[in-house]
C-alpha cells in the first residue's frame, strides 16, 4: 500500500495523458488490428504509422482550432471590457427580433448599456470581475506549452499501448481473474466495447459536426466561425446541443437581415443532423452503452472541470463505464430474482420409470 501510494504521488502528473492514451487505444483498436495485419504483424511499424496518422488527422487540426479560438475569445473579452467601461448600445438585430426584441432591448440596456453594468453582472454571476476573466484567458493561451507537453506524453504512452497492447491485456486479464473471478470475463468484454462506442459515437461525431457546421458558418458569413464551430462541437457532445447551436446562429442571421443565409444554414444543419443520426451514429455507436442525457452532461462538465480539454474525451468514457457497471449489477440482481422465482421440480423416487427414455436438452 505504501509503494502504491508513493507511486500515485510521484506519477500523478502522468495520470491524464495515460488515461487519454488508453481511451484512444481502446477506441481505435479495431482499426489498429487491420493496420497490423497489413504490415505483416510488426507491432513497432504499425504503432509508428498509427501515431503519425493520429498526429496528422487529429492533433494538428484540433491544435489549430484551439489556438484560433483562443484569439477570438480574447477579442470577445476585450469588447466586454470596452463595453463595461463606456457602455454599448443594443445591436439592431436584437431589436429587430419579433415578439422578444423589445424585452431583450430593455434587458441589454439595463445590464450592458450603461457603464459598469456588465462588470457588476459578471461579478454577481461568477464572483470574478472582467479583468480576472481576461487574465484567465491570457493564462489559458500561455498554457499552450503545458498542453503540448501533455500531448507529447499521451502520444508516447499511446505508442506503447499499440505496440505492447496484446501482452498488456493478457496481464490485466490475469490480475482481473484473481480480483473478480466471477465477473471479470463479462466486465472485461463490456469495457472495451463501451469505450469504443462512447468515443466513436460521441467524440468523433461531435468533432465532425463542429467542423461541418463551422464551415457552414463561414460560408453563411457568421462572425467568428471557428469559435462558433468549436462551441458547436462541444455542444454536440450533449444530446440536443448541436441543433440548439445552429438554430441560434440561424436566428442571428435572420435578425441581421441575411434571410437566405439564415434559412440555408438551418436547412443544412437539419439535413446534416438527420444524415448523421440515421446513418453514421448507429454504425459508430453500436455498443452496449447508450448514455442518457444526465450522465452525458455530468461526464462532459466533470471531465472538463477536472482534466481540462482532455476531459472532453475522458469524462464521458468514465461515466459510461460507471453506467456499464451499474447495469451489470442490475442484470445480475434480476437474474438472481428470476432464478429464485423458478419453481423447483420434485422427483418422486417411487414413481415407475417412463416407457421410453427422456431426450436430453442438447438433443432436443
Amino acid at each position: 500500500m505504501l509503494i502504491a501510494a508513493a507511486g500515485v504521488y510521484f506519477f500523478y502528473g502522468f495520470l491524464v495523458p495515460v488515461l487519454a492514451a488508453l481511451v484512444i487505444g481502446f477506441a481505435s483498436w479495431p482499426l489498429y488490428r487491420k493496420l497490423l495485419t497489413r504490415v505483416g504483424g510488426n507491432t513497432t511499424i504499425a504503432a509508428t504509422i498509427a501515431i503519425l496518422m493520429i498526429i496528422t488527422f487529429l492533433v494538428i487540426p484540433i491544435g489549430f482550432a484551439v489556438t484560433y479560438t483562443t484569439g477570438e475569445v480574447r477579442n470577445w473579452v476585450a469588447w466586454a471590457i470596452h463595453a463595461n467601461r463606456a457602455g454599448a448600445e443594443t445591436p439592431n438585430w436584437i431589436v429587430a427580433l419579433p415578439w422578444v426584441g423589445a424585452y431583450l432591448d430593455e434587458v441589454w440596456t439595463k445590464y450592458i448599456g450603461s457603464p459598469g453594468a456588465l462588470g457588476e453582472l459578471i461579478q454577481a454571476v461568477s464572483g470574478a470581475n472582467i479583468g480576472n476573466i481576461y487574465r484567465a484567458v491570457l493564462a489559458a493561451g500561455g498554457g499552450a506549452f503545458h498542453l503540448l507537453l501533455t500531448l507529447l506524453f499521451m502520444l508516447i504512452a499511446l505508442f506503447f499501448v499499440y505496440r505492447d497492447g496484446f501482452s498488456f491485456s493478457k496481464q490485466i486479464d490475469m490480475l482481473g481473474e484473481r480480483i473478480l473471478p466471477n465477473r471479470w470475463e463479462r466486465i472485461s468484454r463490456v469495457v472495451p466495447a463501451t469505450i469504443s462506442s462512447t468515443v466513436m459515437g460521441m467524440t468523433l461525431i461531435a468533432i465532425g459536426e463542429g467542423i461541418v457546421l463551422g464551415l457552414a458558418y463561414w460560408i453563411a458569413g457568421v462572425p467568428s466561425p471557428v469559435t462558433l464551430g468549436v462551441l458547436t462541437g462541444v455542444m454536440a457532445l450533449i444530446p440536443g446541443g448541436a441543433p440548439l447551436s445552429f438554430t441560434l446562429v440561424s436566428i442571428y442571421l435572420l435578425a441581421s437581415g441575411a434571410h437566405v443565409a439564415g434559412v440555408g444554414l438551418f436547412v443544412w444543419g437539419t439535413v446534416e443532423l438527420f444524415i448523421v443520426d440515421k446513418t453514421l451514429r448507429p454504425k459508430l455507436v453500436g455498443g452496449p452503452i447508450k448514455l442518457p442525457f444526465l450522465p452525458t452532461f455530468f461526464g462532459l462538465v466533470g471531465g472538463v472541470k477536472t482534466m481540462g480539454f482532455l476531459g472532453l474525451f475522458i469524462g464521458p468514457v468514465l461515466m459510461a463505464l460507471i453506467v456499464a457497471i451499474w447495469r451489470e449489477w442490475i442484470h445480475e440482481a434480476r437474474n438472481a430474482e428470476n432464478s429464485e422465482s423458478v419453481p423447483q421440480i420434485v422427483i418422486d423416487e417411487q414413481a415407475p420409470p417412463p416407457s421410453k427414455p427422456i431426450p436430453r436438452v442438447a438433443e432436443g
